[in-house]
């Protein structure tokens, strides 16, 4: 804007004077940066629940008389426009002015600050802090206010929206190849491999679903955008971590394009063969310590369903013996149990848009069997099945084992290739000391599957013979009743009478090792 424009603004914001929107400040050449990153964050917050397209903070007018009466803050235009980098360091999301002006009015030198609304669905906080306006008063920003912003996204997909400044120049060769020959793999029985690797780009991507009539979305950068494009999500990092720990530390972090680097990622994992020895065998049966389809399968998934309003990195942790997946968002439709079967299917996802894209180019199906086909490829490869975590508010953490828990429990599924998923599912839960439900357990037993009291359960003999460890499995089962009762009748014979001291050490040592613990 010219000086003119900017004294007719002036003018215009004079007249209407302070409101929710709207502040000014008498001030010398000086002002708390902390008390500007306050209004920052309540102007931003009210120009959004006011449907404004900005707000604005302007230094040097009397707040009384409503007269310029000019400012010195910051005269060097370089230290006036540093604020900017101050405001985005402290704000989440990172935002900062949209524009500063400085307006030579006749009365005085005024400083406009030009505030945007904050993002739909997004609070804009400083320094941890979420603030609004109550009529003229800086205040903080209310639960009723906060969720009315927080709510405004639902329903909407973050990963359809169009990108608008983002062309095909933004996304990457070696992404593009790796998808067509994908899309084609997966429609061979409907298209030549040849057609669909020579239809025009635009053609295949809006084919692939990664796009909407030409216009390049969030999906099409995610999946297939170059590296440096990634500003284009902002403030999404649009990132994934491998981070490694025990005796040695790493990470690396993996950006665009994701229908890549997700494979990348996964040659990181130290993925080493596996000796398991069966009970009287010669040779050893080799797995590997993680198998590829389950870790991509589990990685796809954080991609699919992250939460990316959130604004989070999705995080693999590679520990001695586990991979321990994380990403933003809750379980978005029903329960990771519910899943296991194979047997239901999502009515919905979180990011619509980006699943059905991911499923084109044969990452991820939409029929819910991801969760299924983990369990199946770990039982496969007689490991512990995956673990879900959501016990932290708006994340999911699942665990994938590349070791052995419980001997017993692997070389069972080597010997009974045909033990239903069920049953290996209750048996993990038995090898882990996680809880069982009464029908569970009453089915096992029948089946001769566990024993032992609960919630004392173990492997039961039948298959724990087929271990080592015979020893250790007599040491930890559980006598019957009867036997408790012979040792107290006999006792009582004996002695006539007995407290309950005298019972406690007669029958201590008589318990096995599961029912001490």
């Amino acid at each position: 804007m010219n000086q003119a424009e900017l004294s007719v603004l002036l003018d215009s914001l004079i007249a209407t004077w302070e409101n929710e929107v709207l502040e000014f400040k008498q001030v010398g050449n000086d002002y708390s940066t902390d008390k500007i990153g306050s209004y920052f964050s309540a102007l931003a917050n009210e120009a959004n629940l006011r449907g404004q397209e900005c707000a604005w903070l302007i230094f040097g007018i009397n707040n009384k008389s409503r007269e310029v009466v000019g400012s010195d803050y910051r005269l060097e235009p370089e230290r006036l426009q540093s604020i900017k980098m101050q405001i985005a360091e402290n704000t989440e999301p990172s935002v900062t002015f949209r524009n500063i002006y400085v307006c030579n009015y006749p009365y005085g030198r005024v400083v406009l600050f030009e505030i945007p609304p904050s993002p739909l669905g997004m609070p804009i906080s400083w320094k941890g802090h979420y603030y609004s306006r109550a009529g003229e008063s800086l205040t903080h920003l209310g639960l009723d206010k906060l969720d009315k912003i927080r709510q405004q996204t639902m329903g909407a997909d973050w990963s359809a929206q169009i990108v608008s400044s983002a062309t095909l120049d933004h996304l990457d060769d070696e992404a593009l190849l790796k998808a067509r020959e994908s899309f084609a793999r997966k429609y061979a029985n409907r298209f030549p491999s040849d057609e669909v690797m020579n239809w025009p780009l635009a053609t295949f991507l809006d084919r692939a679903k990664l796009t909407q009539d030409g216009n390049i979305t969030r999906t099409t950068l995610l999946l297939l955008g170059k590296p440096e494009s990634s500003y284009l999500l902002s403030p999404h990092p649009a990132q994934m971590t491998w981070k490694l720990e025990g005796t040695e530390r790493a990470y690396e972090h993996f950006g665009l394009p994701f229908l890549l680097n997700t494979t990348a990622l996964y040659q990181k994992i130290r993925n080493i063969q596996l000796r398991i020895l069966p009970n009287d065998a010669l040779l050893a049966v080799e797995v590997a310590k993680y198998d590829q389809k389950v870790v991509l399968e589990a990685l796809h998934n954080c991609v699919a369903h992250q939460d990316y309003l959130r604004n989070g990195r999705i995080l693999v942790v590679e520990q001695p013996d586990t991979l321990i997946f994380e990403n933003e968002g809750d379980f978005f439709e029903g329960t990771p149990s519910e899943y296991v079967a194979g047997t239901k299917t999502p009515r919905r996802y979180r990011n619509p848009f980006l699943a059905q894209a991911m499923a084109e180019l044969n990452m991820i199906d939409t029929m819910g069997y991801g969760i299924h086909e983990m369990h199946k490829g770990q039982a496969k490869r007689y490991f512990p099945m995956p673990d879900y975590d959501l016990s932290e508010a708006a994340a999911v953490k699942m665990t994938i084992y590349g070791s052995v828990v419980d001997p017993a429990y692997s070389r069972l599924l080597m010997q009974d290739i045909d033990l239903p998923l069920m049953d290996i599912i209750n048996l993990d839960r038995v090898q882990k000391k996680l809880p069982l439900s009464d029908a569970a357990i009453r089915n096992m037993r029948r089946r001769g599957l566990i024993e032992g009291r609960k919630p004392n359960l173990h492997v039961s003999a039948s298959v724990a013979k087929a271990t080592e460890n015979k020893a250790g499995y007599i040491k930890t089962r559980a006598q019957d009743d009867a036997f408790y009762a012979k040792l107290i009748t006999d006792y009582l014979s004996k002695f006539d009478k007995a407290s309950r001291k005298d019972i406690d050490v007669l029958l201590f040592e008589k318990l096995s090792d599961g029912e001490r613990n």
